[in-house]
């Protein structure tokens, strides 16, 4: 099987492992089963270095999950919920973000992902929704995935690629999209109006869920992102 390389952005954080606890870089397994089920050949990138000169050797990149985007990024002060910011990890995404987009990189991101997507191209965030919407079912508790239906825009990508209009999906999110960055559409809300998904029309393929498809069932958006990144196939 040819596997095309799938680049997967990833935390650093204090990790403990056998008898260890040390500063690492690290990225739940589940990213990784959904890429190898689909037929990619996943690759971590740490935030180090200059990533961003790795796009030309990618077939596809994802921005994984990951604590908050710092607010200074839009022009705004940090919302007191507003946590696990690490700027040198919105460095080298954003970097990364960009190169790709202009390179017409098949992307894929994935909660924090689509809010580094959404701030690379000039958008802007709301830093903490149960201020917005009233209830905290996008994060319920640490730890514990929210499971809220989201709406497809009919004519949205993702509305073809899983052949539904609505789906049932896990949410790990406090804060998503306000305004819109450059080029960008909205493919998914839900029912409170939350912005849970954008796609750039006419790119090869660029679209960002604010939820967790790593951990959910439904393989077709690591399966199309995956032929798209194998050319196609």
């Amino acid at each position: 099987m040819n596997r095309p390389l799938i680049g997967i952005t990833c935390y650093v954080e204090t990790a403990s492992f056998s008898a260890w606890r040390l500063p690492s870089a690290v990225l739940p397994l589940t990213y990784i089963d959904k890429v190898v089920a689909a037929g990619g050949q996943p690759v971590l990138l740490p935030p180090a270095g200059d990533p961003a000169r790795l796009v030309e050797r990618l077939d596809g990149l994802i921005v994984a999950g990951g604590g908050d985007v710092d607010p200074t990024w839009y022009g705004e002060a940090p919302h007191p919920a507003t946590s696990h910011v690490r700027k040198f990890r919105d460095e080298a995404e954003v970097a990364l973000v960009c190169r790709a987009v202009e390179s017409d990189l098949p992307f894929l991101g994935i909660c924090r992902g689509l809010q580094v997507l959404n701030v690379a191209l000039g958008g802007t965030l709301h830093q903490h929704l149960p201020d917005l919407v009233g209830h905290a079912g996008h994060a319920p508790a640490p730890a514990t995935f929210g499971n809220l239906p989201v709406l497809l825009a009919p004519d949205s990508r993702l509305a073809t690629i899983t052949g539904k209009d609505m789906l049932d999906c896990s949410h790990y999110h406090h804060q998503a999209a306000d305004r819109l960055g450059h080029g960008l559409s909205i493919a998914a809300t839900a029912e409170d109006g939350t912005i849970e998904a954008l796609e750039i029309p006419g790119h090869p393929f660029a679209i960002a869920v604010q939820w967790h498809p790593e951990a959910g069932d439904d393989p077709s958006l690591f399966n199309a992102f995956v032929a798209q990144a194998n050319g196609g196939c």
